[in-house]
């Protein structure tokens, strides 16, 4: 088995590309990745302040996943608890950081860190917790362990 290794980011303006991508709701839906959603995440953390992400998050993505021709039902699509557990992780990973950086370099660290990893919801969730419709429809909290 190899093990997984994340898509780096290059630059700002690639992180901004896809953060304005999903504000814009015109990123090409093959680079809507898992990547991608912790880059636009961190981006509009930092770059869009005035955007509450705890009420409007959900939309933002709900919009863009049905403006590529997705869907968000209980097998596809937005799925909540998995967003907000993993903005939880991307505040205190900023609350961690070392000096201001470029946003690239702070995306790239999330990316290699554990708070980055796909199945890093996983240490306080069983699967089946995790992947219900109860989770993907709304928060649900975990079943494990506590978040951090």
């Amino acid at each position: 088995m190899t093990e997984y290794r994340p898509r780096l980011f290059a630059s700002d303006a690639a992180v901004a590309r896809v953060g304005e991508g999903l504000l814009a709701r015109n990123l090409p839906r093959e680079e809507w990745t898992h990547e991608a959603h912790l880059a636009a995440t961190i981006y509009l953390l930092l770059r869009h302040p005035e955007i509450d992400l705890d009420s409007e998050l959900p939309g933002l993505i709900r919009g863009y996943n049905e403006s590529v021709g997705g869907m968000n039902s209980d097998s596809e699509g937005y799925h909540d608890t998995i967003t907000r557990v993993f903005l939880h992780g991307i505040r205190l990973f900023l609350g961690g950081a070392d000096a201001p950086k470029p946003v690239h370099e702070l995306v790239n660290e999330l990316l290699l860190s554990p708070v980055g990893e796909r199945d890093w919801p996983l240490r306080f969730y069983s699967r089946d917790r995790l992947f219900s419709v109860e989770a993907r429809r709304a928060f649900v909290e975990p079943d494990r362990a506590a978040l951090p």
